[in-house]
């Protein structure tokens, strides 16, 4: 073999070695599966393998909701640019996604969950240095109803309204306070006449202790008898 013919060998080398370099291109779940109940938010990550050589390539991006019937797109990214078109009307309004594609990232916030969001959500990134996907599980439960407590402990029965010794107690506790009231206002005005009465004039005392003593009937007329005086006309 002649010394011109060396060069020629490492001409694939060229070609073989980037690719060992960088490794496989993998795309990661960062997390695997997901709880949560309806009308909750969940945020899904995945993350792929970038190449240092295309720093600015920005690679294409689908992201579906894999079920029985057909995949539920929830993302479709071309060159880096979302198309609103394809998304699903399940999901419209309800996912945003953070753009950091070029750092080797698809983070998708999901809002309002229900119960038919849950299952396997497939996301596949397409590169030119190469393609993969990776899949995480989201379990959505139903609001659980909250029972009413019930008895005159909890104050309401199981229909809503409140119990009766709840509410015997309630007007008990109005009537209290409306007899403490009446008495205290009583008790006020009371020293109020009690303070002009000691400060008015002694006549004028006089004439009020005669007017409460006629109030009180503390001033009785003689009683009258049916009998006659000897020596009166009959």
């Amino acid at each position: 073999m002649s010394c011109r013919m060396l060069p020629l060998l490492f001409i694939p080398l060229l070609f073989i070695l980037p690719s060992c370099v960088c490794g496989p291109f993998v795309v990661n779940v960062a997390q695997s599966s997901y709880q949560a109940e309806e009308n909750h938010n969940v945020t899904l990550e995945w993350t792929f393998t970038t190449n240092p050589e295309r720093p600015s390539e920005a690679p294409d991006v689908r992201c579906v909701l894999l079920t029985d019937e057909r995949p539920i797109h929830l993302l479709s990214v071309r060159k880096g640019v979302q198309i609103p078109e394809y998304q699903d009307e399940h999901f419209a309004g309800r996912v945003q996604w953070d753009q950091d594609l070029l750092r080797g990232r698809v983070r998708l916030h999901v809002s309002r969950l229900r119960t038919s969001d849950s299952g396997q959500y497939l996301c596949d990134v397409f590169t030119s240095y190469g393609e993969n996907s990776g899949r995480c599980q989201i379990d959505v439960s139903a609001v659980r109803d909250r029972p009413e407590t019930n008895g005159p402990d909890g104050g309401r029965d199981s229909s809503g309204t409140e119990s009766r010794p709840q509410t015997e107690m309630r007007v008990w506790i109005v009537l209290y306070c409306g007899l403490v009231t009446a008495l205290l206002v009583l008790l006020v005005l009371g020293a109020i006449s009690l303070r002009r009465l000691i400060r008015s004039p002694t006549h004028e005392r006089g004439v009020l202790y005669a007017a409460i003593k006629e109030l009180l009937f503390l001033k009785r007329e003689p009683k009258r008898t049916d009998s006659s005086l000897p020596g009166e006309p009959l």
